[in-house]
């Protein structure tokens, strides 16, 4: 028998030729120790040059392709391509990982950078976003993402000169990134005219903002800041791959095979032609080679490095720079497949794609020779006596060579296809060729290579070939997988067997055959291993393979499956490998790699000396588990451990996933949910008692606590018992079944981990039962093991996903430290070093691996021992080498660090536990044995048998067999606390006496209760073939105990309480004494399960037995005789109950049907419903009929109603079901989907649920769970308020508390942002910028005798000189935001400034100067604010936007912190609240900030804001939230309000949890839409409601309503931190007694109401704050008012249109006043120096526009129903009115002369008015024909023509006042203009800029002086222009602020400010003109 084990001997990397020049720039560099560090396929290489010396990193697992050195020039970064690639930080001094980056992004790691001290490293993904990553790499923290670019980016780099700032450059882009918070803003470079926009390849910052950059075109662009400022041009022939700044200057390399040198100013130092050098290359490069080209330069000192694309590095000295030294080569670019050694001498030979041949000297590890052929080369022999060297060639041919001078002998072309195997036989007569056209060709050596014999068996290519040693006979391999013979050199296939038997081969490098069955995997038909060679002297074999690994078995291998060693280097596929001639090394050849790797072979008796060197650190094995087990014949498994690997406990449907279930389903029963539904009961209950503990696959789980309690767990529960009191109390947090739990060193403080898609960690504290953190989001299915860190500040937790990932918590903060793939098997058990808190261990299906924490993954290796054993325990000795081990075998392995010392035979069986002492251990295991052992296990102290002979007397129960299986054992208090398989915990005294303290079923489901019908007893029985009684008294312990033939699943007490009928599973059932259980009569008439059995009531006459073969027979238990039977069932049966008369039998099936049957005979009866309610029943055990309609659940589909009672009271429902909820509901259950309560204990199904007979207790047992639990039931009234376990009814009622205007358009709403604006007009035709000019007739002659063109613009009222304007600064905005936005208008600086926001802008507005500040790095609509209140942070704001889908890029939502004073930003947090972020809120100590999100989720964020980290993030809401709020004395605890929704949630290290408002403590309360909270003592909240009231909660249940606190809505609410006194805002009339504000008490029990003096029919308040005696109220009408609490004054500091769009304007003609027209038919009149307004007018209509006249007298008013006004400025009196159209008004003009109103409107027509005739307004004449609606007018000089701009984007010319069309273009060239304000013409046609192709330019007016023109969009830019600007796509300055669509802009008089108008936004923004100097 062949040996299955792997070989003993190994493999080391001695050395790798080559250098990874292709596709990678800048990967070459000297370390600190001038080393030279690079990387070749997956390896990293650190080469010294001065001993020719070679070290290797091996962390990787695929191709490396970007290297970053960190600045003290000794750790390296590395980044690979993948799937899941990650990014490996390594010491290139030892070759050791420090860290480890992962699980961001995808595909592969493009570029690496350190930031200038080494804390940072930034990386470029290769997704198609480009994604760029900052890293804390010590920590293997991301500190911010963002995607990249839409192209490639090529290169990234730190500015080294300023913090915080760095630059990326790529195809056609180079981008400005800052940092600041999580947030990553890109600013991209601006090519502007000084060169073209272009690919840029390589980058370096420099000092002053200055960067320098490498084009594709080699040119060298600088740039200053974010523009481009200059180029040096032709730096390079061609594109400029790599750039290396150092303390001389600049190093940079080209496609052109040159390096040039520049000093620190980029001037040109020297310039350095590799192309040149006199090593001869030019010529072996041979002529269709592209030429040298640079990839990598680094410059240090006199030292250059450079790189090249052909996998060559040079080391040039600068003062002797015309000698380059080439110190590495490899082969170039293609596919690299030809291997062959000589077979003498340690030479190797290769041949690739690139067309050369060359030889290696294994021995000086160099190139010793090289020659290119015609051809590219697939493979390659030697002669045997080492003379000539055969080469095949990719075309067919093959050519032969002489070795010693690289001559040719022959060259042969006889095929097609590529040459892909040749072989000389070992005589040396002849040679072998096989190729891709099926046939192997031999060839005559000495006849000059003539063909003497060809062999064609084959069907497909030939892949591999080998001689016999007698040179008779050739085997070969190919593409089909066949085997074939030839003898030679004839080339006849050999087919007879027996002849074959004793042909001995001279190598063996076939694939195929029985030597080598055993490279194969046990059930794969794949052939992805390409190569193989057999040493036959050592006996092993070594294989390559396409997966990039090279493995080593024994030699022959006839079993498939063998087992072997691995190595990783290569990345993808191996093409060849070879052994040297005398077996001292191996060669392999990388296919993609283009590399070669030579390995060291060290044989058995060295590597025994070998065992210190520490082996080579492997990340997670890539894709075989074997490789390191070291033996096929692994011992049976034990029984116990089997069935435990086999758990996977998947559950078919998640407690996460039911609320999306519930939502699917309520769609379908919306109309059910209308109908008034049951209200719950009154009564409840509460977990007291449970009988169980889980120890049959779970081990471990059982601990004293600090004050002496026991804690351990079961189902869903974490129980902490005390055994003096026989009491427990119950950790409730869990929703599924709890698989592991650890105690805190400090024994406070239990984490357990439980089942679950998303699976959650819990830390809670045994005192209070309070979650201290819950950790969730890295394990998948479930969590099997956990240990806490020495120190109680790490937690290790072990997942049940496939991979068994491991994660290092930081459980306080909820933190994930590290995390890695743990093994493909099962762990068992993990362990932290409680000396190094970076180490861990973990152990269990045939494997041990020690692991340290490298960053932000963990490194793990395998434990060295001889045979892997299954381990089950694992403990850390008494120093930080020594760990100790339980195996599946009953023994002890010792280890020290990770070498197995020596195994001690402990138990036997698997060793289950141990625990470690001061001065020793203990153990227990399968045995049912527990022994204590001194500190280094010499010896055994003492053993404790568990038996029941020991058993004290004050046991809780009985134990149900000797030496039960021991699964847990811990020690304290002087005794041994042990866990048992079958569920009992003893504790054992020191001296010997044993005590069972609790006990619960043994494995397999428990389905049978039954309660006594007098007694506090209970009866069950369970598929582990026993039938116990439980006492129910305070006592709590199992009475009796009996063992059954079969497991059961019911049982029923006779109605005296002295019988116990017990249903079996084989069909069978009995009747046992109740006393001592034992039989009375047994029967045994059917095959399936009995499945329920009932005595008659009264005197317990008859026995109705149900079975699973859907019949239910009847017994007369006096005779004990069957008497009946009922049929007509047709499934299986599973409810029964009989009336209270005992004649009547009703029956429930799986099936879902109820049958009614008569006893004794058991004749089927059909009884209507309405009967059916009449009968007065016995008992109500059933789950279907009209009575308990309402007992099934929306989301029936997926959960049964397994079991439900009835309350002997009958007011009380009890159910249970298959998603382990105990639910109550008020009977009788009609209508569908009841309320009911609901309580979470049992983990999966609960089987059975049963009152005692008093109705005190609940008893419900579960199935999975093995649990018997006893709940206390609480009659309605004594409940105290506690934290009502239950959650409210699965359907919210539908009617939420009334309707409101405001509160709907709030949450409908729709937010998006400003880049997918769309045309506010609705426009038709072509754009301007993409019409065509037709020619115009006469194009005057450049010379022109002509008169000179007149101006085109009027500039009369302008002083002397003319100055064009260069800037625009924002000075003044009129609005605030309050129409859908709330609670945002706060006080600062002790009420001396106010902060608000409109648009994207925050203002601080000063109150006693009235100047305004703004705060504008927002980039989108401002939706909510906040102040820190906390005084280590003042004037701290947080400002929240909208934001477009959150995928952190620019345009993803994001929070801005900014100081309010400096407006400095302090951090952003770019967010995934797709759509928009709509609430703020910092946290009592200011630290975090929460954020709630528009997106569908409504999700809730806690951030970290000064470091930009999210803490916690969970879906908040399927409705909107309107505000969330922390609580102000906390930083753990907020509440959210939104539409039917109030939630009080708590932050527990990185979860949060969440409980609703529950309104049953009070009648008839119901959940309405809920607008704002405020906060009182003694943990009150309160909530304004839609309806006016508000609700008062504690904790989370509702105590008390204050009804109509407003008569609307109550929209906000303050609470003032230093009185307590609450504030509220609502809607509501003015009255005497009321108003829209109220100031209140802390209870909210007294008030006084203020009145808002604005004159207006309804207040509505939507944001209030209070400061010293003052209260600041933002109203829905855009004022912001401050009212004084003394004498209730008024004073409104703000005012602004309350609806919008604000489409006219009008600046005065000669004042710094302008007038405002707005949708919310109001005209203001704004005194810009005074900074307020002055004066409005309430028009009753909708106004459009507005013009003054030329001499500021009159101002003409244009109204949306078709109307114009004409008013007197002077008394606001109206001169006259008119209305000739029946639409909007779109412009309104007087005539310079002030004799003519032109009057514009939708209707196609421009009228006008002659206003010498006086007031009645006749219309004199108007325009027709105009295509469309009519935009802008503007009038001649001379006032005898009017432009006119319409929505078809024409412009016409017209004549006033006959209406008369000017088309003469050469006449209109000529007209002198009044005023300019059309968008359109040619003039202005460089005013459309490129991506208005939605959206549009709006408006636009050109300056008094006529030398600037400003525009406004759709996008809310403001843009400033010159005049004119024919030429498209015009320079222009930009300048943000407003909201979507600019409706109108103006300047004022003298050009000295530019009014905005917003439409969006309704806010007017007022700029200051900065001119240029004269």
């Amino acid at each position: 028998m062949a040996d299955r084990t792997a070989p003993n001997c190994h493999l080391r990397l001695e050395w790798v030729y080559g250098y990874r020049g292709h596709q990678c720039r800048n990967n070459l560099y000297y370390t600190a120790a001038k080393e030279i560090v690079y990387f070749v396929a997956g390896v990293g290489v650190v080469y010294n040059t001065r001993e020719h010396k070679q070290k290797f990193y091996l962390g990787h697992n695929d191709d490396i392709i970007s290297l970053a050195l960190h600045p003290e020039r000794v750790l390296v970064a590395t980044g690979q391509v993948g799937k899941e690639p990650y990014i490996c930080v390594w010491d290139s001094y030892t070759v050791q990982t420090v860290s480890i980056l992962k699980d961001v992004h995808t595909h592969g790691i493009a570029c690496l950078a350190f930031d200038l001290e080494g804390q940072c490293l930034v990386s470029v993904g290769l997704d198609s976003k480009n994604t760029i990553c900052v890293w804390d790499w010590r920590r293997g923290k991301v500190l911010a993402a963002a995607p990249g670019h839409t192209d490639r980016i090529f290169d990234i780099s730190w500015d080294l000169y300023q913090p915080s700032k760095l630059v990326s450059c790529g195809v056609k882009h180079i981008k400005f990134w800052s940092l600041c918070g999580n947030a990553l803003t890109p600013k991209r470079g601006v090519f502007g005219k000084t060169g073209d926009l272009q690919t840029i390849l390589c980058l370096a910052c420099a000092k002053d903002e200055v960067t320098y950059s490498g084009a594709l075109n080699g040119d060298i662009y600088v740039w200053k800041g974010i523009n481009l400022m200059r180029t040096v041009q032709g730096a390079h022939g061609s594109g400029i791959f790599s750039m290396n700044a150092c303390e001389e200057g600049f190093a940079t390399g080209g496609r052109d095979g040159c390096v040039r040198l520049w000093d620190l100013n980029f001037k040109p130092i020297t310039v350095i032609d590799l192309r040149e050098t006199d090593q001869g290359y030019k010529v072996a490069r041979g002529e269709n080679s592209r030429g040298l080209s640079v990839r990598s330069v680094c410059w240090r000192g006199d030292h250059i490095l450079v790189g090249t694309q052909d996998s060559e590095i040079f080391e040039i000295v600068v003062h002797d720079r015309n000698k380059p030294f080439l110190i590495m080569q490899g082969h170039c670019e293609g596919e690299l497949w030809a291997l062959a050694v000589h077979p003498t001498k340690p030479l190797a030979m290769t041949g690739s794609d690139d067309r050369s041949v060359r030889i290696w000297s294994l021995i000086d590890h160099a190139l010793i020779a090289r020659c290119n052929m015609e051809e590219p080369i697939r493979c390659a022999a030697v002669s045997t006596d080492g003379i000539h060297l055969a080469l095949g060639m990719k075309d067919g041919s093959f050519t032969v060579l002489r070795v010693r001078d690289m001559t040719e002998v022959v060259h042969i072309k006889d095929r097609k296809e590529a040459i892909h195997e040749l072989k000389y036989s070992p005589d040396g007569a002849h040679l072998a060729v096989g190729s891709n056209d099926n046939s192997v060709d031999i060839y005559g050596v000495v006849q000059r290579y003539k063909k003497v014999g060809e062999c064609i068996g084959s069907t497909s290519f030939i892949t591999h070939m080998d001689w016999s040693t007698d040179s008779k006979y050739l085997q070969t391999n190919d593409g089909s997988g066949r085997r074939l013979f030839y003898r030679m050199p004839s080339g006849k296939e050999v087919t007879n067997r027996e002849e074959l038997k004793l042909v001995q081969w001279a190598t063996w490098t076939c694939v195929l055959g029985p030597e080598v069955n055993g490279i194969w995997p046990k059930y794969s038909d794949i052939n992805d291993i390409n190569s193989v060679d057999a040493n036959f002297n050592n006996q092993v074999l070594v294989t390559a393979d396409d997966y990039g690994l090279v493995k080593l078995l024994r030699y022959p291998c006839v079993k498939k499956g063998a087992k072997f060693k691995k190595y990783l280097g290569h990345s993808a596929h191996i093409t060849n490998a070879r052994w040297s001639h005398d077996y001292q090394w191996v060669v392999t050849i990388g296919g993609a790699d283009h590399s070669v790797f030579q390995w060291k072979f060290v044989p058995e008796r060295k590597s025994k000396e070998a065992l210190h060197i520490a082996p080579q650190e492997i990340l997670a094995d890539s894709n075989s588990e074997e490789s390191d087990s070291d033996q096929s014949d692994v011992p049976e498994m034990d029984s116990e451990i089997e069935q435990e690997t086999q758990l996977t406990y998947r559950r078919q449907v998640y407690k996460e996933d039911l609320p999306q279930l519930k939502e699917q389903c309520k769609e379908k029963h919306r109309a059910t949910a209308m109908k008034k539904r049951e209200r719950a009961p009154g009564s409840g209950v509460k977990l007291h008692f449970i009988h169980g503990y889980r120890g049959y696959d779970c081990r471990s789980n059982l601990f004293y606590t600090q004050t002496g309690e026991i804690v351990y767990h079961v189902a869903a529960v974490g129980v902490v018992y005390n055994r003096q009191q026989n009491t427990q109390r119950f950790y409730m947090g869990h929703d599924d079944d709890i698989l592991c739990l650890a105690l805190h060193p400090l024994k406070d403080f239990v984490a357990t981990g439980q089942v679950g898609r998303d699976s959650s960690i819990h830390i809670w504290d045994t005192e209070m039962l309070k979650p201290m953190s819950v950790l969730k989001g890295f394990h998948q299915l479930g969590v099997c093991a956990l240990d806490f860190s020495a120190d109680g500040k790490r937690l290790a937790s072990v997942g049940l996903d496939d991979n068994h990932t491991i994660v290092l918590w930081d459980w306080r903060k909820g933190e994930k430290l590290s995390a890695m793939r743990g093994s493909k098997d099962k762990i068992f058990v993990v362990k932290i070093n409680p000396y190094l808190p970076d180490k861990l261990i973990t152990a269990g299906v045939k494997h041990m691996k020690f692991w340290h924490k490298a960053g932000g993954g963990l490194i793990g290796r395998k434990g060295n021992m001889g045979k892997t054993e299954t381990m089950m325990c694992a403990v850390y000795g008494w120093s930080e080498e020594m760990v100790f081990s339980g195996t599946c075998t009953g023994d002890i392995c010792i280890w020290r660090d990770m070498f197995l010392m020596k195994t001690v035979k402990a138990h036997d069986g698997p060793v289950f536990s141990m625990h470690a002492l001061e001065k020793g251990f203990v153990t227990g295991g399968k045995d049912g044995i527990v022994a204590l052992w001194d500190d280094t296990f010499e010896r055994c102290l003492k053993t404790y048998a568990i038996k029941r002979a020991v058993l004290a007397p004050g046991s809780k129960g009985l134990l149900l067999e000797d030496n039960p299986s021991i699964r847990a054992i811990s020690l304290g208090h002087g005794h041994i606390l042990v866990g048992t398989k079958n569920g009992e915990i003893l504790e054992v005294d020191k001296s010997g006496p044993i005590t069972l303290l609790v006990q619960g079923h043994m494995e397999g489901e428990v389905w049978g209760l039954a309660t006594h019908p007098h007694l506090p007893l209970c009866a069950t029985v369970s598929d582990d073939k026993t039938l116990r009684i439980w006492d129910l008294s305070p006592s709590h312990c199992m009475l009796a105990v009996r063992k059954l033939r079969k497991g059961g699943c019911c049982c029923c007490f006779s109605p005296d309480g002295k019988a116990l009928a017990v249903g079996l599973n084989d069909g069978s059932f009995i009747i046992v004494n109740a006393d001592t259980l034992e039989d009375l009569v047994s029967f045994h008439h059917r095959k399936d399960i009995i499945s329920d059995i009932r005595f008659s009531p009264g005197a317990g006459k008859y026995l109705a037995v149900a079975s699973g073969d859907s019949f239910v027979d009847i017994y007369n238990v006096m005779s004990s005789k069957r008497v009946g039977v009922c049929k007509g069932c047709l499934n299986y049966i599973t409810h029964l109950d009989w009336d209270r008369r005992g004649k009547l039998l009703q029956v429930n099936t799986s099936a879902k049907e109820q049958f009614f049957f008569e006893a004794p005979r058991g004749k089927r009866q059909t009884i209507p419903a309405t009967e059916v309610e009449k009968i007065d029943w016995s008992t109500w055990t059933c789950v279907l009929g009209t009575f308990v309609e309402g007992i099934w659940p929306v989301i029936s589909e997926v959960t049964e109603v397994t079991a439900a009672c009835l309350s002997n009271d009958r007011k009380v429902l009890a159910t249970g079901d298959d998603l382990g909820y105990i639910k109550l509901f008020r009977y009788p259950v009609k209508g569908k989907y009841a309320k009911f309560k609901r309580y979470v204990a049992h983990s999966t199904h609960v089987t059975n649920v049963r009152w005692t007979h008093d109705d005190s207790l609940l008893v419900t047992v579960g199935g999975g769970d093995t649990c018997l639990m006893i709940w206390a039931h609480e009659p309605e009234g004594h409940r105290e308020i506690r934290q009502c376990d239950s959650e409210e009814s699965d359907i919210e009622s539908e009617d939420d508390g009334g309707y409101d205007s405001d509160v709907t358009r709030e949450n409908e709403i729709n937010y998006t942002i400003k880049a997918l604006s769309t045309n506010m007009r609705p426009m038709t035709g072509v754009k301007p910028h993409l019409q065509l000019k037709e020619p115009s007739v006469d194009e005057r002659p450049p010379v022109s005798r002509a008169l000179p063109q007149p101006e085109k613009l009027q500039t009369n009222n302008v002083g002397k000189k003319k100055r064009p304007i260069e800037d625009l600064v924002l000075e003044l905005v009129f609005g605030y935001r309050g129409n859908d936005c709330r609670n945002n208008v706060h006080y600062l600086n002790e009420g001396t400034d106010i902060i608000y926001h409109t648009a994207s802008v925050g203002i601080v507005l000063n109150l006693t100067t009235s100047c305004q500040s703004f705060y504008v790095e927002h980039s989108d609509d401002i939706l909510c604010l906040t102040i820190n209140q906390h005084p280590k942070f003042p004037n701290v704001v947080a400002t929240g936007q909208v934001g477009d889908i959150g995928d952190m890029s620019a345009t993803s939502p994001s929070i801005h912190v900014w100081d309010a004073m400096t407006k400095q930003t302090l951090s952003v947090l770019r967010c995934f609240h797709a759509g928009g972020v709509c609430s703020v809120s910092f946290s009592a100590t200011g630290k975090l900030l929460l954020s709630v999100g528009l997106d569908p989720e409504h999700t809730v964020t806690i951030w970290k804001w000064q470091e930009g980290a999210k803490v916690a993030s969970r879906i908040g809401h399927t409705q909107r939230i309107f505000v969330a709020e922390f609580r102000p004395d906390s930083d753990t605890h907020f509440v959210s309000v939104g539409i039917k929704h109030v939630r009080f949630w708590t932050l527990a290290g990185r979860a949060l949890l969440s409980k609703k408002g529950v309104l049953s403590t009070l009648e008839d309360a119901r959940m309405q839409t809920m607008l704002s909270v405020a906060f009182g003592a003694n943990n009150l909240t309160f909530t304004g409601t839609i309806s006016g009231d508000v609700c008062v909660w504690k904790e989370h249940i509702l105590v008390r309503i204050v009804a109509k606190a407003h008569t609307g809505p109550v929209f906000t609410m303050y609470t003032t931190l230093r009185d307590g006194l609450i504030v509220t805002g609502g809607k509501e009339r003015p009255s005497k007694e009321g108003g829209a504000l109220k100031l209140w008490d802390q209870e909210l029990k007294r008030c006084r109401a203020f009145r808002l003096e604005t004159g207006q029919i309804i207040d509505c308040v939507r944001s209030v704050c209070r400061g010293k005696g003052k209260i600041l109220v933002g109203t829905r009408n855009a004022e912001i008012i401050e009212v004084g609490e003394k004498n209730a004054a008024c004073n409104i500091l703000v005012n602004g249109h309350m609806d919008g769009p604000i489409w006219g304007l009008g600046t005065h003609p000669s004042r710094d006043v302008f007038l405002s027209a707005a949708e919310d038919g109001t005209v203001r009149l704004w005194d810009i120096p005074e900074k307020k307004m002055l004066n409005k007018v309430n028009l009753g209509h909708p106004a459009h526009t507005i013009s003054y006249s030329p001499e500021g007298d009159m101002v003409a008013i244009g109204m949306k129903n078709g109307e114009f006004i004409i008013l007197l400025v002077a008394s606001l009196k109206i001169w006259g009115k008119k209305r000739d159209r029946r639409s909007p008004i779109q412009d309104i003009r007087f005539s310079p002369n002030s004799r003519y109103l032109a009057v514009g409107s939708n209707e196609c027509a421009v009228d006008f008015y002659d206003l010498t005739l006086g007031p009645q307004l006749n219309r004199i004449n108007s325009c027709r024909d105009i295509p469309s609606f009519v935009m802008q007018m503007d009038f001649s000089a001379d006032s005898n023509y009017v432009q006119i701009s319409t929505g078809a984007y024409k412009r016409l010319v017209y004549e006033v006042p006959s209406g008369k069309q000017v088309t003469e273009q050469s006449y209109i060239d000529r007209i002198t203009w009044a005023t300019w304000t059309s968008v359109l013409g040619d003039e202005v046609v460089g005013i459309w800029s490129r991506n208005t192709d939605k959206a549009d330019v709006t408006c636009a007016c050109v300056s008094h002086s006529g030398l600037n023109i400003v525009t406004g969009d759709d996008f809310g830019m403001v843009k400033l222009f010159d005049f004119l600007c024919p030429e498209k796509f015009a320079k222009h300055k930009r300048f943000l602020g407003h909201s979507a669509h600019l409706t109108n802009v103006r300047f004022t008089n003298g050009d000295r400010f530019v009014v905005s108008a917003g439409g969006d936004d309704r806010s007017l923004f007022v700029w200051r003109c900065v001119h240029a100097p004269h």
